[in-house]
């Protein structure tokens, strides 16, 4: 106990080894919807979820314990909604690319990551981008989240007179979901722990209650194999020989970049470890997810990241890498509780990815709306990515329209030279695909 309270610091931070477990049991709670949405969302790819579920649980436990142990952060990792949406949304069922493709380009993406992380490049260029477009792809990726969250839920339906209209309430698996978001977010007002878990639990309840919802033959059962997925993102390293597929790596590589990097710090600010604007330890913290992305994609899953749900157990008292230990260990837990899945149908699990696009959409509070130059690009890349069903698509409308709205403004010499980097390689991104 000693060496454990000596490690962890927890003196130095006023916390305990109680205070921790119920940090790390809160966070876990609160994060451990990913463990059934994230195979519900990769399976779209033809993913085996059973693998998938396997892969979230271990690629989120070492991503977690590498951050509790070597960062001392009390910060989750697990695959982050958005990017693996764009994981199995727009590259494998838009593009056309195979899942197996697809995991060898995250992989070579987070060799690219350790590598900028390694030389501290990763900081500089996050510094080179504006604030403004930061907040903006966070929100955009709420709003394709959410978009998403609908459409899997049936509140949202394919209209051919208007592309898009409002489900049928006559469906009873629309009742599912809308009892689900309703719970969920009488929950989340009401400031209760673990509320989406709690959500999802009670919507599964719901559809089995009204027969809608098969009832397991088992709750327990060994986990289930990664056979189907693991490894492929190595064999499949050489399918990434054309531009298209570069262009994949780098979304998947600037995607991941953005969220973590704003989660780490969001988190960072909520606990009070800022010192002079600066997050301490951030080599190691980065190291932490970038290193869980690169074991994640071999094992069989989208890319590993900060989980911004980590802020209840933050709440709740947790300061120290212990709270991400503990997080750790209940990932390794819940393998045993596979059979769950096929419980965990589309519309129990759309309350989750509504919700959490929601919280990812509060960051448009913080964009600078009355600065045109602005305004236009933020408005284009939050827009653009439900809109056009693609994250990478709505990045790029953002990304290409900045520079010019910033010249057009007079204020050309506050475009960093990323930022002419960036606008060039968006243009040559959709040039690959439509041509």
């Amino acid at each position: 106990m000693d060496f454990i309270r000596k490690y962890f610091q927890l003196d130095k931070y006023n916390t305990s080894i109680k205070v921790e477990f119920i940090a790390g049991l809160t966070t876990f709670i609160s994060m451990s919807y990913i463990l059934f949405v994230n195979p519900s969302v990769l399976g779209a790819s033809g993913m085996n979820t059973g693998a998938v579920f396997t892969a979230t649980a271990l690629a989120s436990a070492l991503g977690t314990a590498i951050m509790g142990i070597v960062a001392n952060y009390p910060i989750g990792e697990a695959p982050a909604l958005g990017i693996n949406a764009f994981f199995a949304y727009t590259v494998c069922v838009g593009m056309h690319v195979k899942w197996q493709t697809a995991l060898a380009s995250v992989f070579v993406a987070s060799i690219i990551f350790i590598l900028i992380t390694l030389f501290k490049l990763r900081e500089k260029i996050i510094d080179s981008i504006p604030a403004d477009l930061k907040f903006a792809i966070s929100s955009g990726i709420g709003l394709f989240i959410a978009f998403l969250g609908l459409q899997n839920g049936k509140l949202i339906v394919a209209n051919k007179s208007t592309l898009v209209g409002l489900g049928s309430l006559h469906d009873p698996l629309v009742w599912i979901t809308i009892f689900g978001l309703l719970v969920t977010v009488i929950l989340m007002i009401l400031n209760v722990p673990g509320a989406i878990f709690i959500g999802m639990v009670l919507a599964a309840i719901f559809g089995i209650c009204t027969g809608q919802i098969a009832l397991p033959h088992k709750v327990i059962s060994t986990a289930p194999s990664l056979a189907p997925t693991f490894g492929q993102a190595i064999f499949h390293v050489k399918d990434i020989n054309t531009v298209q597929m570069w262009v994949v790596v780098l979304t998947f590589l600037l995607v991941t970049f953005f969220d973590t990097a704003g989660t780490l710090i969001g988190l960072a600010q909520q606990a009070g470890f800022m010192e002079n604007n600066k997050m301490p330890r951030v080599g190691k913290a980065l190291a932490a997810d970038s290193s869980a992305m690169a074991v994640g994609s071999v094992l069989g899953t989208s890319p590993v990241g900060a989980f911004v749900e980590s802020s209840a157990g933050i709440a709740v008292g947790g300061r120290t890498g212990l709270t991400a230990v503990f997080v750790a260990i209940f990932f390794l837990i819940s393998m045993i509780f596979s059979p769950l899945l096929g419980v965990f149908t589309s519309q129990v699990t759309a309350p989750a990815l509504i919700i959490v696009g929601v919280l990812m959409a509060q960051n448009t509070a913080h964009i600078h709306w009355n600065k045109l130059e602005i305004a236009v690009p933020s408005f284009l890349i939050i827009l653009g990515m439900p809109l056009t069903y693609s994250i990478s698509d709505g990045l790029s409308w953002g990304m290409i329209t900045y520079p010019i709205c910033m010249l057009a403004a007079k204020r050309g010499k506050e475009i960093s030279p990323m930022m002419w980097v960036l606008f060039f390689v968006f243009i040559i991104f959709l040039w690959v695909l439509n041509f």
